[in-house]
């Protein structure tokens, strides 16, 4: 999977990349090949639940995994969790981005305390999973292994979208640094910053 630009827009190249579609609902499953086909994909990996899901894990090398949140037996959340727990190396490292119909917050914050790297609410459109894998494939979190987390760092929120991208939040702030647009403070006001401070009482 390679982020190549041209004509100054980010694209991706998807020809080669080994992509693994997880989906029990088999409308869902013909929507996201279709999509995969129109970037490049050639024949992603299909599998309709976890189990069979882990049994490609075992056998081949994935670049990106697409996995629906509802798959019956076992939900996305959970079936991440297990495959970054898994250490089932490379795969268990591959970004992951989850496919929901249910946004509401308890699901995102699931999305991302399992160890996804991105969450992409239904219905989806070319244009959003597209921007996501871009921007999966131009990351460069750490993962961060604990007691109750294994998955790439959540902190990247205040970092903004890539170049060449728009935001979807009002206050997403560019990569790039301006101008400073009032006078920098002298060292005086900033030695006072840090000197302690008495309380009245």
């Amino acid at each position: 999977m390679a982020a190549t630009p041209s004509s100054g827009k980010p694209r991706i190249n998807l020809e080669a990349a080994s992509i693994l579609l997880i989906e029990s609902n088999q409308q869902g499953m013909d929507i996201l090949s279709q999509i995969f086909a129109g970037f490049g994909a050639r024949s992603p990996q299909r599998a309709s639940g976890a189990d069979e899901a882990m049994d490609l894990i075992r056998r081949i090398e994935f670049d990106l995994i697409l996995c629906s949140a509802e798959l019956g037996e076992i939900d996305g959340y959970d079936f991440v969790a297990n495959l970054r727990r898994s250490k089932l190396e490379p795969n268990c490292y591959a970004p992951v981005i989850i496919v929901t119909g249910h946004t509401q917050l308890s699901k995102v914050k699931k999305a991302r305390d399992c160890g996804a790297n991105f969450v992409v609410s239904k219905p989806l459109t070319p244009k959003i999973i597209l921007e996501r894998v871009i921007f999966v494939a131009k990351e460069s979190r750490p993962f961060i292994e604990c007691e109750t987390y294994l998955g790439p760092d959540r902190r990247f929120h205040s970092v903004g979208p890539p170049p060449g991208m728009e935001g979807r939040r009002s206050d997403d702030l560019p990569l790039e640094v301006g101008e400073a647009q009032t006078p920098n403070m002298s060292q005086d006001e900033i030695d006072a910053l840090l000197q302690p401070q008495r309380i009245a009482k």
